[in-house]
């Protein structure tokens, strides 16, 4: 295993391809983050931190999801990566045809006959975008395609989902991020302890470190 380790993980539910039903935009995120943690030199400060032989579950792990379906499983992932497309309503007259609010799993989209326009309900839209992919009249668009974000989750025998960011955020933003991430691990790791671990123990100082990076609600989705 050892020679197979590499000291980060990247992974996407359907590769390089994309998802039929991707959310977030169309670029080379994945491979710009592998990228990213190449230069970061994982690898040795694994083998200078942990003693012992170095295994898959003390490599640092990213998990892009091209849509809110997250076949990838990034709420378990050290940073979880998922698409988002944020609707918006455009002014063009609605046929009331219903195909909106059919779609919607999460029956966050329904018609008001008085106002004979959708209305979205933010606080249950997990912005995938499926409701303006079926709108045959454009009353419902695509405001901004980003990314939502979430932060240290992991398996193994004290198990953590995910914290997600506020707000939606850029490619260069992601990266920003994941930067961020992997110096604050670097500088706070050892004896090859989980980013996971160490973001619980430490959020609120890890937060005043994201605090130039991190959305406020209102400005993300």
């Amino acid at each position: 295993m050892e020679k197979e380790v590499r000291g980060y993980r990247v992974e996407n539910c359907f590769g390089p391809q994309g998802c039929k039903n991707r959310a977030g935009p169309e670029n080379d995120l994945a491979a710009r983050i592998e990228s990213l943690l190449a230069e970061k030199e994982l690898l040795e400060f694994f083998k200078k931190s942990v003693k012992g032989p170095l295994k898959f579950h003390h490599e640092f792990s990213v998990a892009l999801a091209d849509c809110p379906n997250a076949c990838s499983r990034p709420q378990i992932r050290d940073v979880g990566i998922i698409g988002a497309a944020v609707p918006e309503i455009t002014g063009e007259p609605c046929s009331m045809c219903g195909e909106c609010v059919d779609v919607c799993k999460e029956e966050a989209v329904r018609l008001e006959e008085t106002g004979q326009v959708p209305k979205i309900d933010r606080s249950g839209c997990l912005n995938c975008g499926q409701c303006a992919q079926v709108c045959p009249t454009a009353t419902i668009g695509i405001q901004r395609r980003a990314c939502k974000i979430l932060l240290g989750g992991k398996l193994g025998r004290h198990p953590r989902l995910a914290d997600p960011l506020p707000g939606c955020y850029e490619a260069k933003e992601v990266l920003d991020i994941v930067s961020l991430c992997v110096d604050f691990y670097k500088q706070h790791s050892r004896g090859g302890k989980r980013f996971a671990q160490l973001y619980a123990e430490s959020r609120h100082d890890f937060a005043a470190d994201l605090a130039g990076l991190i959305h406020d609600e209102k400005k993300g989705c």
